[in-house]
């Protein structure tokens, strides 16, 4: 079969996607292989009208909402390869089978890539995060620490004292200056020097070289990430620069990239980002593969 759309990746971006598609009526195909970025958290915050809800439930919803449209076919596996020919895209996928469409969307997220200290993957999710909006509130104004990983982590850092009494880990990544120092101390942010060796207990509790334990309620840090797919490398895709890693360049109202037919939204095609911005942005890439598609047909 030639689907009209395959989509790579059935998160919120490639939901979304999918279903602009499916109510311009169009045969889209949705290959997903389950690892949503924010699996590791129990609840999700910020979106309007799912907040606090667990994140598996609100895809699961958007997916069975979804499967209602008899256009849409879903296929539980991952693609690990495309390639473009002659009226469209070839993709294969892991489970041995191959799969044609006209256009190509790539919504396959990113991965984060969390710092070496002992105890913080574990705690990802749960009293490790990166967004403050997510997961700042649920602290309940309790001491909270930012682990710096970059010079974007001093923005982090000047952030998070609205969500509580927050204690900047430099980590030896980066010296403020004195403006910077001046900037930290206005909004009440304590500086620790001393390296930060492993997270332990219930919380994440900060244990320093030196020996001293730091309690803090919730940890914030800013992973670097690396888009999680090499489809769009394979594909020739452009890539952009961002503060914490490279994402797929694409156009920002059509979201197709610099290769023809081959669109990309979500963490993936986005220097930040959140549910609620993926959800955004699948509608823009949905309704932009749809345009292409009819403009195609002219």
């Amino acid at each position: 079969m030639l689907y009209d759309v395959i989509i790579a990746g059935g998160s919120y971006a490639g939901l979304s996607a999918a279903l602009q598609l499916a109510r311009a009526r169009r045969n889209v195909l949705v290959i997903d292989a389950g690892q949503r970025r924010n699996r590791f958290a129990a609840s999700s915050h910020g979106f309007l009208g799912q907040d606090g809800r667990a994140p598996g439930d609100i895809a699961e919803d958007a997916r069975r909402q979804l499967m209602a449209y008899p256009t849409v076919q879903w296929l539980a596996s991952m693609a690990i390869a495309a390639r473009q020919g002659t009226g469209g895209f070839t993709v294969d996928t892991a489970d041995g089978n191959r799969h044609r469409a006209r256009r190509l969307l790539l919504a396959t997220g990113v991965i984060d890539d969390l710092p070496p200290v002992e105890g913080l993957a574990e705690r990802w999710g749960k009293s490790v995060f990166h967004c403050p909006y997510c997961h700042g509130y649920e602290l309940e104004q309790g001491p909270i620490g930012v682990l710096a990983t970059s010079q974007m982590s001093l923005h982090h850092a000047l952030m998070l004292p609205d969500w509580g009494p927050t204690t900047f880990f430099t980590q030896g990544v980066f010296e403020p200056d004195p403006e910077q120092r001046a900037s930290l101390a206005r909004r009440g942010v304590t500086l620790e020097a001393e390296r930060v060796m492993r997270i332990e207990g219930e919380r994440a509790d900060v244990v320093l070289a030196d020996g001293r334990a730091v309690r803090i309620d919730g940890l914030f840090v800013l992973p670097q990430t690396r888009v999680s797919s090499p489809l769009a490398a394979s594909l020739g895709c452009a890539f952009e620069e961002g503060p914490l890693g490279a994402f797929i360049q694409s156009d920002a109202m059509t979201r197709e990239t610099r290769m023809p037919g081959v669109f990309a939204c979500g963490d993936a095609a986005m220097p930040f980002g959140s549910v609620a911005l993926a959800v955004g942005d699948g509608v823009r890439a949905g309704s932009g593969v749809h345009r292409s598609l009819i403009f195609a047909e002219d």
